[in-house]
């Protein structure tokens, strides 16, 4: 018998199955994202990245920093913690209701919770628990609220509010998540450190900035001027990047704990006016600038 259409057309199969399954189901996802509103703000997320930013991502790539660093935030779980708000008019039912929640909670110590709100009720609740206590709370009278907080290593060590998701990069190609960590995550760099000035020294002598860093110095980023160290356009525009990679924004799909105030036009994904006149301006006169992203 001969089999080989059959191995033809298995193999087929795989192949179309395959290109289904990682081709077109990604696409259909995520392939046309938009921006989206900011939960709690009219803010369009994200913006695209002005052009010396954009410079910088080609400087960041060519110089291997995606080898060292990534772009991509981790998030382990998500819990709730309710919020009691206001305590109504009804006291004696909000205590009750308060007992039930936090049954080691003693009056005297609720009522002092009533002159000083808002105060968490839970931490760390399921979100059927929150939701619960929150309907608890409320059908004594008083206003209460769910947060809901992103939980996992990468937040703990500050590297960000929340999970990295696809829409972040709507406007990056190609897209540097990265692969290792020899440095730390940059996803969201500028709010840990907004300071131009900072970047560009560490950049010239990481060590200064970071004791121990294993970050190799790019002095060929800079040039001797006048007895001063100066940055070349290329350092410029690669503080100008890292001065634009934020992902804080609060989205239906990565809520953060509490919505931020609405920021103003180009405050996200986008460096501000004033850091982006800095990274313009010259190093100190005699001092090496030091460092940018640690690595």
């Amino acid at each position: 018998m001969n089999y080989g259409p059959l191995l033809f057309l298995a193999a087929f199969f795989a192949l179309a199955g395959s290109w289904f399954g990682f081709v077109l189901t990604p696409q259909a996802q995520i392939g046309q994202l938009q921006p989206t509103n900011m939960l709690g703000a009219p803010t369009l997320y994200p913006q695209a990245r002005p052009g010396l930013a954009r410079q910088g991502l080609d400087v960041y790539r060519a110089n291997g920093c995606a080898d060292c660093h990534s772009q991509q935030v981790r998030q382990s779980a998500t819990v709730c913690d309710v919020l009691l708000l206001a305590a109504g008019t009804n006291a004696p039912a909000v205590l009750s209701a308060l007992h039930q929640l936090k049954p080691g909670l003693s009056e005297a110590d609720a009522r002092q919770w009533f002159s000083a709100l808002p105060q968490p009720v839970l931490q760390g609740a399921k979100p059927t628990e929150a939701d619960d206590a929150v309907k608890l709370l409320k059908g004594a009278g008083a206003k209460a609220s769910v947060l809901i907080v992103p939980v996992g290593s990468d937040i703990a060590r500050g590297w960000g509010k929340r999970r990295t998701v696809a829409r972040d990069f709507l406007y990056d190609y190609p897209v540097a998540l990265g692969s290792q960590r020899i440095g730390p995550d940059l996803a969201n760099v500028s709010v840990r450190q907004p300071d131009a000035a900072w970047h560009l020294r560490h950049l010239y002598a990481p060590q200064i900035e970071v004791k121990g860093s294993a970050m190799p110095p790019y002095r060929f980023l800079f040039e001797k001027r006048n007895n001063e160290i100066v940055p070349k356009p290329e350092a410029v525009a690669l503080v100008a990047y890292l001065l634009s990679l934020r992902a804080d924004a609060p989205l239906f799909e990565a809520p953060l704990a509490a919505a931020p105030a609405a920021a103003a036009p180009g405050a996200t994904n986008a460096p501000p006016e004033a850091d982006l006149a800095a990274t313009n301006a010259p190093a100190p006169s005699g001092a090496a600038p030091t460092n940018a992203p640690a690595k």
